[in-house]
C-alpha cells in the first residue's frame, strides 16, 4: 500500500524546503503559493503580500467561544461578534462604516467555497478549523467580487492526521454549554471522520441566547500515488435571537443586560433561524515533479428567515412597547454552487497558476407584513396621519429572484530574476450576468459588469534573515441589486431612484513591508494605503433620510460619489513556541478617512411626525427637522488608530500550558459625523490548559477567564440619527452592545 504521505505533492515539499531560510542559496525551486482551492502551500519567502496564518491547533488550545478571539492576533483583523460564532470581518478598517447587512469588503472562502450568507455575517464551525489564513491588499484578483481589503480562507480538517475520535464536554457562564463526538478511521488507502456538536446559552442579554447544530464529515481516498479525491458536506442549524442593544449611554450604564421596558432600544432584526448546508468535492493530480492540477465542485445553500423593523406606532397612533412587535417578516434562500479549476506549475526560476472559476448563484427574497403598524403621524402627533400611512398584516412587500453568473478566469507569474530578486504578477477577469425577477411588481431586469483586478509585486532576499516585499493590488465590488434597481422595483415609491449607470467600486491596495527572524523572534511589519474610487453611497448619507424641502436632496439614489482612504502600519512579532516562556504580539495603527463624502442628512427629532425646518423646529417628540453636513475628511467610524494584542505563554512542563492575553484598542469614533468619541479598553484574559497523554487516549482539560478585572466596555457603538427624538444628537442616540464581563468557561475531551 501507498503510504499517505507521499501525496502530499513535491511542490508542497519544496515549497517548504524552500521557506525554511532566506538565503540566496536556499531559494530552490521558485513554487505559486497562491490559491483559491486548498491551502497546502504556506511559505513566505517569495510572498509578495503580508498574509498570516492560524493553525487549527492553535484554534482548539484557544477553547474558545468566537472566532474573535483568536482573529485577534492577526494584526489589522477585526471582528463584530453577532452571536455565539457568527461575526462580521473588517480588514484595515475597511467597511466599518457599515453595520447592517452588507457585504464586508473581505472574501471569505471555506473549503474553496466563497461563502457569502444573507445576514452579511460569516458562521463556521469552530471545531473543526484545520488553518485560517488571511491574506491582505485587494484579493479580488484570486478570489473576485468584495475582497476590497483582503481575504479569509478557512481550510476544516481532513487527511490522516484528523481521522480521530472524539469526545468533549464545556461549561461556562451564563449557562453556555458545549458537547462534541467524533469518529474517524485511516488506513494507507482512504480516511474519514464524522462530527457532531452542539452549542447553546442563555446568553448574558435578554434574549440573547443561542443554540447552533452542526454535522460535517470529510471522506479522503488516494486514488494512486499521484492523485487523491476528496469530498466533503457540513450541515448547520442556528437559532440566534437579539444582539443585546441598548438606546444609549445612560441605558448603557443602568441596563447592560438589555433588559426590554418598553421604553428601551430594540434591535433592528431578530429571531434568527439559519440552516447552512455545504458541499463540496476537490480532486488533486500530481502530474508530474513540478506541476499539479486542482478541480474542485461546491455548493452552499442558505435558508435563513428573521423578523425585522420594530414598530413605533400602531394603526391608531399610539406608541407599541410590545418587545416582539416587528413589521417584516423576512425568508431568504440561496444556493452558491460553481467549479473552479487551477494548474500550478513551478521551476528553478519561472512558476505560473493558471485557474477557471465558473459561478452559478441564485437569491431569492420573500417578506411580509406580520403586524400592522402607521408610518406617520398627524401634526398633533396623536394619531395617524391618514389611511394611506397604514400597513396592514398580510401585505406582501417582497418577492423576488436573482440569478447571478460569473465567468472568471485569473492566473499568476512567479519570475526569479536571480538568487534573490522575485517579481510575482496576479491577474483576473470577471465576467457578472445578474437577471432579476420582481414577482410582485411582474418586473424583470438584467444588468452584465466586465471587471479586471491584478496585483503586481516582488521580494527582495536582503541577507540569510530579512527579506523585503512590497505590492499594489486591486480589489472590486459590482453594484447590488437594490442599488441599480430600486426605483424600478418598487415603482409606487417615489422617494427612490434607480440608477442604472452604477459601476463597480474599485480599491487599489499599495503594501511594502519587512519579515524576517533573529535569534530570538520571527517578525512581519507592514506599511499600507488602500485608496477606494467610485465609493457606491448614497446621496443622502448611509441609513439617512430624504428632505422634503430640499428639491437637491429630497430623492435618494445611489451613485459613486463616494471615497475613502485608508492608511497605516501592522506589526507581527513571534517567539518560538517550543520555548518554556513565548510571546505572540500583533499591533496595527489604521488612520481611516473620508476623501469623498459631501452630502449627509441628519434626521433630529420624530421621523414619524410632521417636517419643520429651522425656527419652526419647536417641538421634536412630535416634528423632525433635517440638518445637512459634508463629512469629506472625517475619521471613518468605528476604526480604532491603534489595535494591540499581547500574548505571554508558559510551558510549565509537557502536560501544562498557562497563557496570559492583553487586548487593547484606542477610542474611535462611533458615528460619521464624528461627534460622539468611544473611549478605548484594554482587557486581560487567562488560560491554563492541561493534557494527559496515554498509549492510546489524549486527555485536555481547561479553564478559561475572559475580561478578568471584569472592565465595562462596549463590545459595539454606533448611530446615525437622532434615536431618543429629542432634537439633539449625542450620546444617548447610540445603539450599544455591552461586554458581558468576566467571562469563565471550562470543560474536558478525550482524543483515542
Amino acid at each position: 500500500m501507498v503510504n499517505p504521505r507521499r501525496i502530499t505533492h513535491s511542490i508542497l515539499l519544496s515549497s517548504l524546503i524552500a521557506g525554511s531560510c532566506f538565503g540566496s542559496e536556499n531559494l530552490g525551486i521558485i513554487n505559486v503559493d497562491s490559491t483559491t482551492i486548498d491551502d497546502r502551500f504556506d511559505s513566505k519567502q517569495t510572498e509578495v503580500s503580508n498574509t498570516s496564518t492560524i493553525s487549527g491547533e492553535s484554534v482548539d488550545q484557544a477553547h474558545i467561544e468566537n472566532i474573535q478571539q483568536v482573529l485577534n492576533k492577526i494584526p489589522g483583523l477585526t471582528t463584530e461578534v453577532t452571536g455565539g460564532d457568527k461575526f462580521k470581518l473588517h480588514i484595515r478598517g475597511v467597511e466599518n462604516q457599515r453595520y447592517m447587512g452588507e457585504k464586508p469588503g473581505v472574501a471569505v472562502v471555506i473549503d474553496g467555497v466563497p461563502v457569502f450568507e444573507r445576514t452579511g455575517s460569516v458562521n463556521i464551525d469552530l471545531d473543526n478549523i484545520e488553518s485560517i489564513k488571511v491574506v491582505k491588499g485587494g484579493a479580488s484578483y484570486l478570489f473576485g467580487e468584495d475582497a476590497l481589503s483582503g481575504a479569509v480562507i478557512i481550510t476544516t480538517k481532513k487527511g490522516a492526521k484528523n481521522s480521530y475520535s472524539a469526545v468533549g464536554a464545556e461549561t461556562g457562564s451564563f449557562g453556555f454549554r458545549k458537547y462534541l463526538a467524533r469518529a474517524g478511521y485511516a488506513n494507507d488507502k482512504l480516511n474519514f471522520y464524522v462530527q457532531g456538536s452542539k452549542r447553546t446559552t442563555d446568553g448574558y442579554w435578554e434574549n440573547g441566547g443561542y443554540d447552533n447544530k452542526y454535522l460535517n464529515s470529510k471522506f479522503q481516498y488516494y486514488i494512486d500515488e499521484t492523485s487523491d479525491i476528496t469530498a466533503g458536506i457540513e450541515l448547520s442549524d442556528r437559532m440566534k435571537d437579539s444582539h443585546g442593544t441598548v438606546k444609549g449611554a445612560s441605558e448603557a450604564e443602568s441596563n447592560p443586560e438589555s433588559a426590554y421596558n418598553g421604553t428601551g432600544d430594540r434591535d433592528y432584526s431578530r429571531k434568527f433561524d439559519v440552516s447552512l448546508a455545504k458541499y463540496f468535492v476537490t480532486y488533486a493530480k500530481e502530474l508530474n515533479s513540478n506541476s499539479n492540477l486542482l478541480v474542485n465542485v461546491y455548493q452552499y445553500n442558505d435558508d435563513t428567515n428573521f423578523i425585522s423593523a420594530p414598530i413605533k406606532y400602531d394603526l391608531t397612533g399610539a406608541s407599541v412597547t410590545d418587545d416582539d412587535a416587528y413589521a417584516t417578516n423576512n425568508d431568504y434562500f440561496q444556493i452558491q454552487r460553481g467549479i473552479k479549476s487551477e494548474l500550478r506549475t513551478s521551476g528553478n526560476s519561472f512558476a505560473t497558476l493558471f485557474g477557471i472559476d465558473l459561478r452559478d448563484n441564485y437569491y431569492e427574497n420573500k417578506t411580509n407584513i406580520q403586524q400592522s403598524y402607521c408610518t406617520r403621524l398627524n401634526f398633533a402627533g396623536t394619531a395617524c396621519y391618514s389611511d394611506a400611512y397604514k400597513v396592514y398584516a398580510g401585505t406582501i412587500t417582497g418577492d423576488d429572484k436573482t440569478d447571478e453568473n460569473v465567468y472568471a478566469l485569473y492566473g499568476e507569474v512567479k519570475y526569479a530574476l536571480n538568487d534573490d530578486f522575485v517579481v510575482t504578477t496576479n491577474a483576473r477577469y470577471d465576467r457578472i450576468e445578474m437577471d432579476y425577477d420582481d414577482g410582485l411588481h411582474d418586473i424583470r431586469l438584467d444588468k452584465k459588469f466586465d471587471v479586471g483586478s491584478y496585483r503586481l509585486g516582488s521580494t527582495y532576499v536582503l541577507n540569510d534573515a530579512t527579506s523585503l516585499y512590497a505590492n499594489v493590488s486591486t480589489g472590486f465590488r459590482t453594484p447590488t441589486v437594490s442599488q441599480l434597481f430600486s426605483g424600478d422595483i418598487d415603482p409606487t415609491n417615489t422617494k427612490v431612484e434607480s440608477n442604472h449607470d452604477l459601476k463597480p467600486e474599485v480599491s487599489y491596495n499599495y503594501e511594502i513591508g519587512l519579515r524576517g527572524n533573529t535569534a530570538f523572534f520571527d517578525y512581519d511589519v507592514a506599511a499600507f494605503l488602500i485608496n477606494r474610487n467610485n465609493y457606491i453611497m448614497a446621496n443622502v448619507g448611509q441609513y439617512s433620510s430624504v428632505d422634503p424641502s430640499n428639491p437637491s436632496y429630497s430623492v435618494t439614489q445611489y451613485d459613486n460619489i463616494g471615497g475613502m482612504r485608508n492608511k497605516g502600519i501592522e506589526l507581527a512579532l513571534n517567539t518560538d513556541r517550543k520555548k518554556s516562556v513565548y510571546l505572540d504580539i500583533a499591533y496595527s495603527y489604521i488612520d481611516a478617512k473620508f476623501t469623498e463624502y459631501e452630502n449627509f442628512n441628519l434626521t433630529l427629532g420624530n421621523s414619524y411626525g410632521q417636517y419643520k425646518s429651522g425656527a419652526a423646529f419647536t417641538n421634536p417628540s412630535k416634528q423632525y427637522t433635517i440638518e445637512h453636513y459634508d463629512l469629506t475628511g472625517n475619521t471613518v467610524p468605528r476604526v480604532p488608530k491603534h489595535t494591540l494584542n499581547i500574548s505571554l505563554n508558559y510551558n510549565y512542563n509537557d502536560n501544562l500550558l498557562l497563557s496570559s492575553e492583553i487586548n487593547a484598542k484606542s477610542s474611535y469614533y462611533a458615528d460619521e459625523m464624528n461627534k460622539i468619541e468611544i473611549a478605548g479598553q484594554a482587557t486581560l484574559n487567562l488560560l491554563a490548559n492541561y493534557v494527559y497523554k496515554t498509549d492510546k487516549s489524549k486527555w485536555e482539560f481547561f479553564a478559561r477567564v475572559d475580561n478578568v478585572f471584569d472592565k465595562f466596555y462596549y463590545n459595539t457603538a454606533r448611530s446615525s440619527g437622532d434615536a431618543n427624538n429629542d432634537g439633539v444628537f449625542n450620546s444617548e442616540d447610540l445603539s450599544i452592545t455591552v461586554n458581558p464581563g468576566r467571562v469563565y468557561t471550562a470543560g474536558l475531551s478525550i482524543k483515542f
